[in-house]
């Protein structure tokens, strides 16, 4: 039994990461953090344009497979999860995105005080390190580096957003700021020198050289440790060989939206009928653990390009090895960005009060389903659902801490969600159709020009859907145990000395990417921990589109 540790932090993700750094900064908490995974030393994880070698190894990454999805035709998707110091913010596509405010209140009006936009917008601020410095929504202090690219400098993007002004949409500089509704650029988690920076690079690299920080890599947690309704500290094993840890105060689970649910699982905290089935005694029957998980569906709509100016020949023969070479020597170039640069928020119909569809462009098409692109000059956009109405649920299948849990994501259940993507897919080929793109827009790729009635675009949705990597809510907050987990302290119900922060304490999914609102979680949390006040609220306003009950944009 290793004894001493005021906090056990299960997961060096982008929670655990930010949580073991601010914890740590008074030197009278000790803080053992443990992590499944290696340490993060490898280049592929610095270099930008070195994600898709990370989404397809599984090195640094769980790989888990879901199981056939009953709206997706059968199909079982691959879902990447990082399994490193980082987290999946070390293997990650690296957009910053927070989400619309909307989000948030939403969580506030749900009985959750503190997680209202005005509560959380310092949290954001305060971890936050960005390129064009401080101002009334964001921060220039804070150990995370937000990169701002400058689209003019890549035509076939400007040439996207340019195409979305035309077709009616508003401009978004900056949808971190005061308006999310319309086009711009898309922020991004590297240096301004073309580096990823994640939450280990960012928070945990430099408390590590703190005494009262003690990390454990190659660490599979079996169970948290229970005396009664008290968590007393964690059982795992390195190496094969078994170990316990002691918490003082708290054990803490980091591990995301997969695997959080499936240790409270194992520690026979969760569903009696779903513990019953794999063995596990029950301690204590929380029927919302694993439960109302949600990811944003993801499609992509491709074209050829006409021109030689998309990214396609940077990643092929001596232009790959130039280009690496280039990153090597800090001489910047395309190694150096994940290629989402323009993007922009929309709603899908009137009567939607804020955007519900998220598109990004990227100046190359990716064969779907894999990171291989199409074999020619090419560009596609990206379509995200931002907030879908299907649930689905994770549970463990055995008692083996090993064992992959069973991962159902249910995507498309709801009709609403099936009409909102298709929807999706003819505002997304407007805008593509815009004179902007003319001079580049060759034929469309995916999915076709053959697709255009309702069960046509219907049947190449259900075969064209992935992930969009953002699975939340398997934990969620709530002022019950009935359809909740964990409370807006995020302590789990009924069980003293444990909490759960991560992305799988969201109460609904936000409107964007999901690395920056969990580095937000955590943040916020590590105040109530150390027993520090909350950040002073920030009303900063926020843009809402004057018609929307009438118009669509």
């Amino acid at each position: 039994m290793n004894t001493g540790f005021d906090y056990l932090i299960v997961g060096a993700g982008s929670a655990g990461c930010v949580l073991a750094a601010r914890l740590t900064e008074d030197p009278t908490i000790r803080v053992l953090l443990v992590e499944a995974g290696p340490t993060d030393g490898s280049w592929r994880i610095s270099m930008p344009s070195a994600v898709g070698s990370l989404l397809s190894s599984d090195r640094f990454n769980w790989n888990y497979v879901s199981e056939p999805e009953p709206f997706l035709d059968g199909r079982r998707l691959t879902h990447p999860r990082g399994r490193v110091l980082g987290g999946s913010s070390s293997i990650n596509g690296m957009v910053y995105i927070r989400g619309h405010a909307g989000d948030y209140d939403g969580w506030a009006k749900a009985g959750l005080a503190g997680w209202g936009y005005a509560d959380v917008l310092p949290y954001f601020k305060r971890a936050e390190n960005h390129l064009h410095g401080a101002d009334r929504y964001h921060g220039a202090a804070g150990p995370l580096a937000v990169y701002a690219p400058d689209i003019t400098r890549t035509p076939l993007a400007a040439a996207f957003v340019e195409a979305a002004l035309q077709a009616g949409y508003g401009s978004a500089p900056d949808s971190n700021g005061e308006r999310q509704e319309g086009f711009g650029r898309v922020d991004r988690t590297t240096t301004p020198g073309g580096r990823r920076c994640s939450a280990a690079r960012a928070y945990l690299a430099p408390a590590m050289k703190r005494a009262n920080l003690e990390v454990v890599t190659g660490a599979l947690v079996h169970r948290v440790l229970l005396e009664g309704k008290r968590a007393v500290g964690i059982e795992y094993s390195v190496g094969g060989v078994v170990a316990r840890a002691h918490a003082g105060t708290d054990v803490i689970l980091c591990a995301g939206a997969i695997n959080s649910p499936q240790l409270l699982q194992l520690s026979g905290i969760g569903a009696a009928q779903a513990l019953a089935s794999a063995g596990i005694e029950l301690r204590h029957e929380l029927p919302a653990v694993g439960a109302n998980l949600n990811d944003h569906p993801d499609l992509v709509v491709q074209h050829r390009c006409l021109r030689p100016i998309s990214i396609f020949g940077a990643n092929r023969g001596i232009a790959k090895i130039v280009t690496g070479l280039r990153w090597f020597a800090r001489l910047g170039g395309l190694a150096g960005s994940n290629h989402f640069e323009a993007g922009g928020f929309l709603r899908s119909r009137a009567g939607v009060e804020q955007p519900d569809i998220q598109l990004t462009f990227m100046p190359l098409a990716i064969k779907p389903g894999t990171v291989d692109d199409v074999g020619s000059h090419s560009f596609q956009v990206h379509i995200d659902l931002m907030r879908p109405k299907s649930l689905g649920r994770v549970t463990i299948r055995s008692a083996d801490p090993a064992a992959a849990p069973a991962i159902l994501f249910n995507y498309l259940a709801d009709r609403q969600d099936r009409e909102d993507l298709r929807a999706a897919v003819r505002l997304t080929r407007e805008i593509l159709a815009q004179p902007a793109l003319m001079p580049y827009r060759g034929e469309e790729l995916n999915p076709g020009p053959e697709v255009q009635s309702d069960a046509a675009i219907d049947a190449w949705v259900r075969r064209g859907v992935e992930t969009c990597y953002h699975p939340v809510g398997t934990c969620r907050m709530g002022v019950n145990d009935r359809d909740s987990v964990v409370g807006a302290d995020c302590r789990v119900h009924g069980i003293a000395g444990l909490r759960v922060i991560d992305a799988s304490i969201m109460p609904a999914i936000v409107s964007g990417n999901t690395n920056a609102p969990t580095i937000m979680i955590a943040e916020k949390m590590s105040d109530l921990l150390r027993g520090r006040s909350a950040l002073a609220r920030d009303d900063a306003p926020v843009w809402t589109h004057p018609r929307w009950a009438t118009a669509q944009r």
